[in-house]
């Protein structure tokens, strides 16, 4: 990150530098694509894209170069290899949170040249907004993830109480299933001081109309009248009993280890915890229902999921545009993606598919994923591991009990604009 921000200062590297791109050239010849694993263990998808992908165009060949599990790790790598001149690989995979960072420091090609509009309109509402930067579009959404809200629909079943869509709604179906001593906690979900936490506010602040950063990327908006309302219902649901006091040290596996021991009512979390629940491991296998999450009463539901998932990036230094350019418009196509999702159990990204019957008769998350409203965290910022860490830290810190709510505001939005003013957008 040291060498991002100092590169971040440098004209060579911004990405306004780099907007328009060289000339792609003729789709042929030989690319390498620098991937990490995804999907299934048993199976690498990855393969079995290239090979569809080189059959259906004979003139270019893909090799694939395998990437770092660890997404830390990955991206250590691709800066030392960009920022060094390194072409040894075309395309790369890369997560959410990078555009703005990548796009700034001009470790990507802006994609706008390559692609037209109609293109853009291809993806599911919200995704190209969380790959945006300075109005350069960074990277092609490859697959993404959803937040849901599982629960136990054998105990609403029993209660006659419906699926909740609103938070006030979820309180009180939660405090109900407590009461009768069905379970012992109503709600968990991923509150610890980490970058989970900023996924989760994201989205209860959402819900209340709150952004912490403007869409600009220019002004922290975090210290709020809806801020705090989102802020005052999840710290509500500590002292209500309603969540485990615990629930501030939740990472997924906490929560998730709670859910499926048949604990807890409710729970906030990524689509894998679906299949998880439902495993030969869990205590509630086929109990469990899936749903959108909810918003807050008065608002139109449903409530905002927060967008994660892999994007595909270009590396500013390919000497094969063309071929790289094809490569990633095949894997966003739809015979890519109905691959992704069916046989790689990832939520596809193209929107036709996603509303595809038989792509969403291999899920059960996905027809609810084709319903989701998505919400991108703050990650159109160059300081987004920065305003990160100032939202999870202060968000925590009201949680726990050592902070008053308005205080960690307050706090969190300095903190953000100090980390807006030194990274230069």
């Amino acid at each position: 990150m040291v060498l991002l921000a100092a590169t971040a200062c440098s004209s060579s590297h911004d990405g306004n530098a780099v907007a328009d791109g060289p000339t792609a050239g003729p789709a042929k010849g030989t690319i390498t694509w620098f991937a990490n694993q995804f999907g299934p263990t048993d199976v690498d998808v990855r393969k079995t894209l290239i090979t569809a992908f080189e059959k259906a165009n004979p003139g270019i060949k893909v090799e694939l170069e395998q990437a770092p599990s660890n997404s830390d790790t990955f991206r250590a790598a691709l800066t030392g290899q960009i920022f060094g001149g390194s072409s040894g690989f075309d395309v790369y995979n890369g997560d959410v949170t990078w555009p703005a960072q990548f796009g700034k420091a001009g470790l990507a090609l802006a994609l706008n040249k390559y692609f037209p509009a109609s293109y853009w309109k291809t993806f599911s509402p919200g995704l190209v907004d969380s790959v945006t930067y300075n109005n350069m579009i960074m990277g092609a959404p490859l697959f993404t993830d959803h937040a849901f809200l599982f629960y136990r629909k054998d105990l609403l079943e029993k209660e006659h109480l419906p699926v909740p869509t609103t938070w006030e709604q979820m309180q009180r179906a939660a405090q109900k299933l407590q009461q009768d001593r069905l379970v012992k906690y109503g709600f968990a979900g991923q509150w610890a001081s980490y970058e989970g936490l900023t996924a989760g506010w994201t989205e209860f602040a959402a819900d209340a109309g709150a952004r912490s950063v403007n869409q600009a990327g220019t002004k922290a908006t975090v210290d709020s009248a809806a801020s705090l309302k989102a802020l005052t219902f999840m710290r509500g649901l500590i002292t209500k009993g309603i969540a485990p006091q615990a629930i501030t040290t939740f990472k997924e596996p906490q929560s998730e280890t709670l859910f499926t021991s048949g604990q807890v009512a409710f729970e906030r979390n990524w689509t894998y915890a679906y299949a998880d629940a439902n495993s030969p491991a869990s205590s509630i296998a086929g109990k469990v229902g899936i749903a959108p999450l909810p918003t807050f009463a008065g608002q139109p539901g449903p409530g905002y999921s927060v967008t994660g998932g892999w994007n595909m990036y270009l590396n500013p230094h390919s000497r094969n545009i063309g071929a790289s350019v094809a490569f990633i418009k095949w894997m966003t196509g739809a015979q890519a993606q109905k691959t992704l999702a069916t046989a790689g159990g990832e939520i596809p990204t193209n929107a036709s598919v996603l509303a595809d019957p038989t792509v969403q008769a291999s899920n059960p998350a996905y027809p609810i994923a084709a319903k989701n409203k998505l919400r991108a965290r703050p990650s159109h910022v160059v300081a987004y591991p920065q305003v990160s860490q100032a939202i999870y830290r202060n968000i925590n810190a009201a949680l726990t009990g050592g902070a008053s709510l308005s205080r960690a505001l307050s706090k969190a939005s300095s903190a953000i604009t100090s980390a807006l003013g030194n990274s230069g957008l």
